[in-house]
């Protein structure tokens, strides 16, 4: 039995965005419960040349639905990257989440064949579908999620592998 693109990105890709959601709830709460300004969070980061932890959920959120967009002939929505708080960040997630569940398996059903042509900066590649999704599209959104934990758990906030596993249900 093979498995199609679609069982092996969109329930691995909306788990994520529910794992970020969750970040986001923790941060929020660490925030409260220390009277530390939300935005410190926010716009927090690990490095100065790496993005903020707003950063890190545009970029699940964007590689998340730019996949199907590349994937199919289905147009993903472009969301600008101009969140200002946690809330709108989480608002963020569940439109991509949303869009990620109004994908059939079907319409993924011949990308992994369908080539994708990746242009980042001095990036410049041609990948077969399959190849994206395994070697751009988890590898990426993952970085971005354990990127955006540690950003939160360098500052102090009680996030730790469980939080970042999820319930394995």
């Amino acid at each position: 039995m093979s498995l199609s693109l679609y069982s092996v990105a969109v329930p691995a890709l909306l788990r994520g965005l529910s794992i970020a959601s969750s970040l986001i709830d923790k941060a929020e709460h660490y925030a409260a419960e220390k009277k530390i300004d939300p935005l410190i969070l926010f716009n927090a980061r690990l490095a100065p040349d790496m993005l903020p932890f707003s950063g890190q959920v545009q970029r699940m959120s964007d590689t998340s639905k730019n996949m199907i967009g590349r994937l199919t002939d289905i147009a993903a929505p472009s969301f600008p990257d101009n969140e200002t708080n946690f809330d709108e960040l989480k608002q963020r997630l569940a439109k991509t989440a949303a869009f990620l569940e109004s994908v059939d398996e079907a319409d993924l059903a011949d990308s992994a064949a369908r080539e994708v042509m990746l242009n980042f900066g001095k990036m410049k590649v041609a990948l077969s579908g399959q190849d994206y999704v395994l070697k751009f599209v988890l590898p990426n959104f993952y970085f971005h999620v354990t990127t955006a934990q540690n950003i939160l758990r360098h500052n102090g906030a009680p996030v730790g592998k469980l939080d970042y596993i999820g319930l394995l249900d």
